[in-house]
């Protein structure tokens, strides 16, 4: 399903393509850990350890072409936005060859002399399925069956969403699949920058968002919203920005620095990247802005450039990770 030259394309980026349609690759913060010499905001935020992510996608195609996004979207993905059902490969298939491709693409580590031995072992099987790498996951047509597998293997799973299609994450819930934690990226206050930013290919993408932000507050389980800045681009508009956050209602908001890495680099420069500094005083705009609604300052990580707000920081550590 993945034409040659995109699959090359990725494998050069240390990509490592599973099956038909799915992708794993190792985060940098995995092998920082590996060497005690970092660990993921993930880690500092909510408990899960970085040693034990596998960073995936199930579904390397996206409906969106966003202005920062990493993947080769002047390309194309090679992938249709419409699976073709007996091209799909099954969430058992899918869950072990990710582990093994993960495990290949770590064997590398066994050499360097800096390597926590402990962690190594242990990162040989993942706990946490991080399912955000590229493209958007809710497409994959067997989502629950493999949210629902990871359980099963007693895995957490991280989903993060571009929030377009709304009857997926309904149908999540309706059949107890719901992730350990449901990201959507909320990367731009109204409708006209939405449009040109995300440049979807989706009918009514804007509505569709707006359904997803509206149906958050009702899926019994951990929810974020995750917001991605650009300097000069998407910084300003805090009411717009907040009046979205209240009709989600999420858990809690984070709010990171676009990183000028991977094919982005042809659309945004370093001089796009906002330092933390930055990020910080946008952070205390939209604090003040959702202060009835009584989020707060939780937590940041300066290497990261991210920053965390929520309501209850005893609420933070996701349990049994």
């Amino acid at each position: 399903m993945l034409k040659k030259n995109i699959k090359k394309i990725l494998e050069k980026a240390h990509y490592s393509v599973v099956g038909k349609h799915s992708a794993v690759q190792i985060c940098r913060w995995t092998k920082k850990s590996l060497i005690d010499e970092g660990f993921c905001y993930k880690e500092k935020f909510y408990g899960i350890k970085s040693h034990l992510c596998c960073q995936m996608s199930p579904y390397i195609s996206c409906q969106n072409e966003c202005v920062h996004c990493w993947r080769p979207i002047e390309l194309e993905s090679g992938v249709s936005i419409k699976p073709r059902i007996k091209e799909i490969n099954s969430p058992k298939k899918i869950i072990s060859d990710c582990i093994k491709a993960q495990r290949k693409l770590l064997s590398g580590f066994g050499g360097n002399d800096k390597l926590n031995l402990k962690k190594f072992k242990e990162a040989q099987e993942p706990k946490l399925f991080a399912i955000s790498l590229i493209g958007e996951p809710t497409i994959y047509p067997k989502l629950g069956e493999l949210i629902k597998e990871l359980k099963k293997q007693n895995k957490q799973s991280f989903l993060v969403t571009n929030g377009l299609y709304p009857k997926k994450l309904l149908e999540l819930k309706k059949k107890n699949q719901l992730p350990t934690q449901v990201y959507v990226s909320l990367n731009s206050p109204n409708k006209e920058m939405y449009l040109k930013w995300h440049r979807s290919k989706e009918k009514n993408a804007w509505e569709k968002f707006n359904q997803t932000l509206e149906l958050l507050p009702k899926l019994n389980t951990r929810k974020v919203i995750r917001m991605t800045l650009v300097k000069d681009l998407n910084m300003k508009n805090t009411k717009e920005y907040a009046q979205l956050i209240k009709k989600a209602s999420p858990d809690f908001i984070e709010i990171k620095g676009f990183m000028s890495v991977g094919f982005s680099r042809k659309r945004l420069g370093y001089d796009r990247m906002p330092n933390h500094k930055e990020i910080k005083e946008f952070s205390k705009k939209i604090e003040r802005e959702l202060k009835k609604e009584r989020y707060k300052f939780l937590d940041e990580k300066i290497e990261s450039r991210v920053v965390l707000l929520g309501k209850d920081k005893s609420e933070m550590f996701i349990k049994n990770c």
